[in-house]
């Protein structure tokens, strides 16, 4: 038999249920982030999620674009734990690091790790000071995270924000860094199979415009892409023109451009290089891809 206080309470527990929301994966969809820097002028750059690949049994998503076109940088997630992972794959070694865990509470502490970034590699203690839910296109919830450094942390004095299936709203291997335009930088667009999942709301950053990465381009457009090791030629078969080609080493170090539109091929005889791994960005107009060569000398 329900008493009064059983009248109320179930009315309550209905709200609380019609509230809630299921977690939003992060790396379950191809995803593309827009990351923009202003100073005398705003400058927008790319990275993306671009294949799959096994380290030690467990499956991960290559980064690519950016600071990340040496493709050694690897994302994981747990969705049952709601923890993403960043593997990072050096010449010796495999490094690890919990990026975010997007089943924190309000109050609860976390140590951020801000790995090859421009924030401090070891950012301390932080307090989940909020969790907030914000509308998105007027349908959409997305669950924004707020910290603050915690009273005992002498390394980072700045806050932090984390978007539930986005990351951080600044760079993605840096979950501590604090998202400024004017300064390192700040996520300004986000997508998530094509289709916008955020975007900064501030009047003074870029419109998100369509993505690189458009599902109906990659389609009709697969360009055959040869290196031939032993002449040191790069050759694009392909009807679109490129943009730009670009050498990179395993470290992403930047090591020759070349903007001859007008040709398909690109001799590389004139570099002397180790024997080894590198890697070659093209940019066309809707879509860049990359190739990993082997370098191997006579």
């Amino acid at each position: 038999m329900f008493s009064k206080y059983n009248v109320f309470l179930i009315p309550f527990f209905l709200t609380v249920i019609g509230y809630s929301q299921p977690y939003q994966p992060l790396l379950e969809t191809d995803n593309e982030w827009h990351f923009t820097t202003c100073y005398n002028g705003c400058l927008t750059d790319i990275y993306y999620t671009n294949s799959d690949t096994l380290v030690n049994g467990l499956s991960h998503k290559i980064l690519d674009g950016y600071h990340y076109i040496s493709r050694t940088f690897l994302l994981r997630e747990n969705t049952e734990e709601k923890k993403v992972f960043l593997t990072k794959i050096n010449p010796n070694r495999i490094d690890t690091y919990l990026l975010y865990d997007f089943s924190l509470e309000e109050g609860d502490t976390f140590e951020m790790k801000n790995p090859i970034s421009p924030f401090p590699a070891e950012g301390g203690w932080f307090v989940l000071d909020s969790i907030r839910n914000r509308p998105f296109q007027e349908t959409e919830i997305r669950r924004y995270f707020y910290f603050s450094p915690h009273p005992e942390n002498t390394v980072s004095n700045q806050n932090a924000i984390w978007v539930e299936g986005v990351g951080s709203l600044s760079i993605i291997n840096a979950p501590g860094g604090y998202p400024e335009l004017n300064s390192v930088g700040s996520l300004t667009c986000f997508y998530k199979n094509y289709t916008l999942f955020y975007t900064d709301e501030n009047e003074e950053t870029p419109i998100c415009e369509e993505t690189i990465l458009n599902s109906d381009e990659l389609i009709l457009f697969q360009p055959e892409i040869i290196f031939h090791s032993s002449t040191k030629e790069f050759i694009i078969k392909s009807n679109e023109k490129w943009h730009s080609c670009v050498l990179y080493d395993v470290l992403g170090q930047q090591l020759a451009v070349n903007h001859s539109q007008d040709e398909n091929n690109w001799s590389l005889q004139e570099f002397t290089l180790p024997n080894g791994i590198y890697f070659i960005k093209i940019t066309f107009k809707n879509q860049v891809i990359t190739k990993k060569i082997l370098w191997k000398n006579d």
